[in-house]
């Protein structure tokens, strides 16, 4: 039987007839008939055709390899995404921020993003592509209106390592073209093979050609009247002024209706020649014609690591180019926005530069697709990580390594010389030629493979470690042609009986080992390896039509921005001490569509662990991001904090790129603690939507205990972990402890929803408590008295008469701890406050607290050490100042 037919024209024939509106339900999610339907349409066509092949290239299509299809197709149809997040700054509030969504785009003539749209929907899951479409919505309606007379937006995209920013921001371009930006800029890495990667990618998302040649959407779409202008090339190193006069023609965003487009190296030298051309072109300040300027990697050297008066060249570079225009747009993308957040956000501009690139317009937070294979998945707290070698639940992907150290020290000179691979790696090479054979029987014959090696930041242990693969790659060639097709083949070559036990006790696929070698005997000569760095020879490239197998040998060239297609395998050991670097390093992070189950990285458990300690300090940022964005708070107004590690192994930047950061010591220790709701938006659905919240859990509490009741006992903790995740609160202390302590301790709680004197609250039957003293802080957000919402003794309702009484007699301070030491469970207190002030829209405000046990001496109590920036720095001033004023008179009781 013949495998080898055109896969991927036969599955966009499919997705056609399944994405016909004939074969979508009327309430947009598809169903499995609809599957079977188009398959079966699918095979009926084939079938009858008099030659298929024609169409769909050479090939027999037999059963398996529709149920093959199948299998794939439910998998492209089942993939969910939801659509991001954004915070919008203090100057944005009060501009238009649906000026895009709602008007511009059904009007206007989408040519650049209809046709990316059909470009993508050829790669990517419908919901995928419809949310891409969603996201760069409200990302335009962030940037600035070309319409208007004068803009300077500053905003920040946060992604995932590998997780499809690229077709993000390549949507964005494509809906900033459509609508009138005139000059796009692309700043891409450091590196001339990620520069040249990211040409590419906009040459087919947006360009439409390589030189001549059509590529991407060209060959969906074209229009000559609309063609963009690119000043960069594949071919060329990068911009200057002399490719750029040969590229443009003399053209200027004066003399043509088309966009501008340059793809440039993050490099001062490169910054300065557009600068340098920017002013040989026009004498003045560009007024007419408005500039997006994208930043990819953006907390990569565009950071300013010196001091205010004298920034760094690259920073310089950039903040230059944007005062060029009087309008302009710079939007950062990065997944590791640790550098991003500590930019002094009081920076202002001076002569000739624009201010610093503090995201203080927009911050807007991707999620990433079900099927992404990320941090969280591989490392993640409670996921996967293996206990220790021999643990029989380890992680799938996971393979932790213990015999490099002698061989590949953490730490070597440039010039230390290895005379052999570790029998780790070797087992990897063959994890990876098997990689090979068994995608090729699934037919992915199609599709790049790669294996990344990232074991040194030195080009010649490079050279070293690829010339011993080299030679352990040629053996095993050497071996297979000789043996492969014999019987018996593993007890004729050595290699061969490795290869087998690696298959043996590694794998659990579909296909057998004979029919795995067979297949290897026909493709392991196509097994390349490539060194990856400055000095390389021949490069690694990646070509559409021309796929590769590839073993790549790298460091820095590997680590920050380049996709290694396809890739299978990791063997790393780098041990970089800094969050983003780290991060940035996991190329493996990505998509890894039907062969996810043959990925494996192998490792250290020490730099695991340290993956591990970062994915859970990143989603922490991440759950702020969508408190933020959930209350309506400005990057300005709301204090960012980013835990370091315990152990003072990791840091979470350079120190220089968090000049303006400080460190600061937050207690966790939530013995004998009431914490409650500190600020108060004046938001009105906030307040809508946090009372059916609690008014929802308190009808449930009362179908259970009795309608008349207002306490509820012994509440499994899922519960407060569900309602506490889901009111939303502008700022509350130490929340995230309490959402730690809810996932660690195993342990009921204890509800109780207050009554007081004011009007009744419909839904509840209580009387809401009574509230005045109220004050708008600078931030525009509301706080009570004290910064409290209960009074008195909040505990005494849940403790007996007699207890309370004796309590009288201690001291304030120790009467607290006294009646904490009496509850039996945590409480979580229930508020609805009655509004008399003007500052609210509602008249019925919720509101929650706290209450821990005290259980005597703090014996499990914790100091998390956090890196905090400038706005939270100011944040601790005020709250100083505040705290010595007359606002923080007591209540009486």
């Amino acid at each position: 039987m013949n495998n080898f037919y055109d896969r991927d024209k036969v599955f966009e024939f499919i997705c056609n007839q399944i994405l016909n509106p004939k074969y979508q339900k009327s309430n947009g999610k598809l169903h499995e008939n609809d599957i079977d339907e188009a398959i079966t349409t699918a095979e009926d066509i084939v079938n009858n055709m008099p030659n298929p092949n024609i169409i769909f290239g050479n090939g027999n299509f037999q059963k398996e390899h529709f149920k093959q299809l199948k299998k794939e197709l439910e998998k492209k149809f089942d993939v969910e995404m939801k659509q991001g997040m954004v915070i919008q700054g203090i100057e944005q509030n009060r501009r238009d921020t649906t000026w895009y969504s709602d008007n511009v785009k059904a009007k206007n003539d989408n040519f650049y993003w209809d046709r990316l749209k059909e470009f993508l929907n050829k790669q990517l899951p419908p919901k995928v592509l419809k949310v891409i479409d969603e996201d760069t919505d409200v990302i335009m309606n962030q940037i600035g209106d070309p319409r208007n007379a004068k803009f300077d937006i500053y905003g920040m995209v946060v992604g995932h390592v590998q997780s499809g920013k690229t077709a993000n921001y390549s949507s964005l371009i494509s809906k900033a073209a459509d609508i009138g930006y005139k000059f796009i800029i692309v700043i891409a890495g450091d590196k001339n093979n990620l520069r040249k990667q990211t040409q590419i990618r906009i040459n087919e998302a947006f360009v439409g050609k390589n030189s001549d040649k059509k590529v991407g959407v060209g060959l969906i779409k074209e229009d000559i009247q609309k063609q963009p202008v690119c000043l960069t090339t594949e071919t060329t190193e990068d911009f200057n002024k002399r490719d750029a006069a040969r590229n443009s023609q003399g053209v200027t965003l004066d003399n043509i209706k088309t966009p501008l487009l340059l793809v440039i190296k993050k490099n001062a030298h490169t910054l300065k020649n557009v600068v340098d051309w920017l002013k040989s072109t026009y004498k003045n300040k560009i007024k007419d014609h408005a500039m997006l300027l994208i930043d990819d990697e953006s907390d990569y050297a565009s950071i300013n690591t010196k001091e205010k008066e004298d920034p760094t060249a690259i920073n310089k570079g950039i903040r230059t180019i944007l005062e060029f225009f009087e309008k302009s747009s710079y939007v950062a993308y990065t997944a590791t926005p640790y550098a991003n957040i500590f930019i002094d956000y009081d920076d202002k501009e001076r002569e000739n530069l624009s201010k610093d690139l503090f995201p203080r317009d927009f911050i807007y937070a991707l999620d990433a697709p079900n099927n992404y294979f990320g941090a969280d998945k591989i490392f993640g707290k409670n996921e996967n990580l293996v206990a220790d070698e021999n643990s029989e639940d380890k992680n799938k992907c996971l393979e932790y390594i213990f015999d490099w150290q002698n061989i590949l020290p953490l730490k070597h000179k440039k010039d230390h010389i290895i005379l052999e691979l570790p029998n780790s790696l070797l087992e990897a090479i063959n994890v990876f030629i098997l990689n090979i054979a068994i995608r090729y029987l699934r037919n992915q014959e199609n599709k790049h493979n790669s294996m990344l090696v990232n074991v040194s930041r030195f080009s010649d242990i490079h050279s070293n470690v690829a010339d011993l693969i080299y030679n352990r790659v040629e053996n095993i060639k050497r071996d297979i042609v000789a043996y492969g097709k014999l019987k018996n083949s593993d007890q004729q070559s050595q290699i061969i009986s490795e290869i087998k036990n690696v298959f043996d006790n590694k794998f659990n696929v579909e296909f057998s080992w004979n029919e795995v070698l067979d297949r290897l005997t026909d493709i392991i000569n196509s097994v390349l390896v490539r060194e990856v760095h400055q000095n390389s020879k021949r490069k690694l490239e990646y070509k559409e039509n021309d796929p590769i197998n590839v073993i790549a040998v790298g460091g820095l060239s590997l680590s920050r921005g380049f996709t290694l297609e396809g890739l299978s395998v990791s063997y790393f050991i780098r041990n970089t001490i800094f969050y983003d670097t780290l991060m940035q390093m996991g190329r493996w992070f990505g998509y890894r569509n039907d062969y996810e189950d043959l990925c494996k990285i192998y490792i250290p458990k020490e730099i695991a662990e340290y993956f591990g300690f970062i994915t859970e300090a990143t989603n922490e940022l991440m759950q702020k991001f969508k408190e933020m964005s959930e209350s309506g708070l400005t990057p300005e107004d709301f204090g960012l904090a980013i835990r370091q590690d315990p152990d003072n192994q990791l840091q979470i930047t350079a120190r220089n790129k968090r000049k303006s950061a400080q460190e600061k010591e937050i207690s966790i220790n939530l013995n004998g603690a009431l914490i409650e709701t500190v600020y108060f938006s004046q938001d009105i659905k906030t307040h809508n939507d946090n009372l059916k919240i609690l008014v929802d859990l308190v009808a449930d509490f009362k179908n259970k205990f009795g309608e008349k009741q207002n306490i509820f006992k012994d509440i499994n903790k899922e519960i407060i972990l569900e309602f506490v995740n889901k009111f939303k609160v502008i700022h509350m202390p130490k929340k995230e402890f309490i959402i730690q302590y809810l996932k660690d301790k195993d342990r009921n709680w204890d509800v109780v929803l207050y009554e007081g004197t004011g009007k009744n609250v419909e839904g509840l039957n209580i009387q809401a408590e009574k509230r005045n003293k109220t004050r708008i802080n600078k931030k525009g957000f509301v706080e009570f008295g004290q910064r409290k919402i209960s009074s008195g003794d909040p505990e005494k309702i849940l403790l007996d008469q007699e207890i309370y009484k004796q309590s009288k007699e201690i001291n304030k301070k120790e009467r607290t701890l006294f009646l904490r030491k009496n509850l039996k469970n945590p409480v979580l207190m229930l508020h609805v406050l009655e509004t008399q002030n003007d500052e609210f829209a509602c008249e019925k405000l919720p509101a929650y607290g706290v209450c821990f046990p005290y259980e005597g001496v703090a014996n499990d109590a914790q100091t998390i050490k956090y890196l905090i920036n400038k706005v939270y720095q100011d944040q601790l001033q005020e709250e100083l100042e505040l705290s010595e004023c007359e606002w923080e008179d007591e209540y009486d009781e």
